[in-house]
C-alpha cells in the first residue's frame, strides 16, 4: 500500500462532498486528488490520476456509480472502489458489486468508518457496512442451500430450508428473523411447518435431520 493513498471522491451533492473531502484530507496518508458530481467525471479522474481508491456514490446525474465502477475496474483493476450511498436495496448492492466494487457503505456511515475502509480497500481487503454484510451473509448462504444439500427435503419449500439451515446452525428465531430480514412471527411459522413436514416433534430432531441431510455446517 501506498504511503499516502490517492483519493477521488465522486458525489453529486456538494455539502456532502465538500465535507468528505475535507475530513480525507485531514489525514496524513490521505490526498483527495479530485472531487466530481458525476460518473463520467469520476472515470475520467480515476484513471487520469491513478487513483488507489474511489469513494463513489450511485445516483448521479448521466453515467452512474454503477456503471462508472465496472468502467473504472476494467480499465485499472489496481483502483479500488467503495460506494458510499443511501441505496441499501438487494438489486443496488449486487449490481455493485457485479461492477467490481471492493466496498459498500450507507452514508449514515461515521467517519471512522470511511476512513477505516478507504484503508482495508486500498490493503486489498472487501468492506460492508453492518446491514450489508447481513444481506451478503444471507444471499451466500442461500445461494449454498441451492447446490447438493437443496434436494435434502424436497417437501419444504426454498424459504424453508434456509430457516432450516438456520436452525441447525444453532440460530434462534431471533438471529435468523434478522439474518434473513423477516418477523420472528414469520420464522416461527416456518419452524413449525418445518416441524410438520419432517414429522418430527421437536426443534432439537428437527436440528438432528438436518444436520444428517448436510445443512447446517
Amino acid at each position: 500500500m501506498p504511503e499516502t493513498l490517492r483519493v477521488v471522491v465522486a458525489d453529486d451533492h456538494p455539502v456532502f462532498r465538500d465535507g468528505l473531502q475535507v475530513t480525507l484530507d485531514d489525514e496524513a496518508d490521505i490526498d483527495v486528488v479530485a472531487a466530481v458530481a458525476d460518473g463520467d467525471a469520476a472515470v475520467t479522474e480515476a484513471l487520469g490520476r491513478s487513483a488507489d481508491v474511489v469513494l463513489m456514490d450511485l445516483r448521479m446525474p448521466g453515467v452512474g456509480g454503477i456503471e462508472a465502477t465496472a468502467r473504472i475496474v476494467a480499465q485499472r483493476p489496481e483502483t479500488s472502489v467503495v460506494v458510499l450511498t443511501m441505496s441499501d436495496d438487494d438489486d443496488s448492492v449486487f449490481a455493485a458489486l457485479r461492477a467490481g466494487a471492493r466496498g459498500y457503505l450507507l452514508k449514515e456511515a461515521d467517519a471512522d468508518d470511511i476512513l477505516r475502509a478507504v484503508r482495508a480497500v486500498a490493503g486489498g481487503e472487501a468492506v460492508f457496512g453492518p446491514r450489508i454484510a447481513d444481506r451478503v451473509i444471507a444471499f451466500f448462504t442461500t445461494a449454498g442451500l441451492r447446490g447438493a444439500s437443496a434436494t435434502a427435503f424436497p417437501q419444504l419449500t426454498d424459504r424453508e430450508r434456509e430457516v432450516l439451515d438456520l436452525v441447525a446452525r444453532g440460530c434462534d428465531n431471533m438471529t435468523i428473523a434478522r439474518r434473513l430480514f423477516l418477523s420472528e412471527k414469520t420464522v416461527r411459522n416456518h419452524v413449525s411447518a418445518c416441524l410438520t413436514k419432517l414429522q418430527v416433534a421437536s426443534r432439537a430432531e428437527a436440528v438432528a435431520a438436518a444436520r444428517d441431510a448436510g445443512l447446517g455446517e
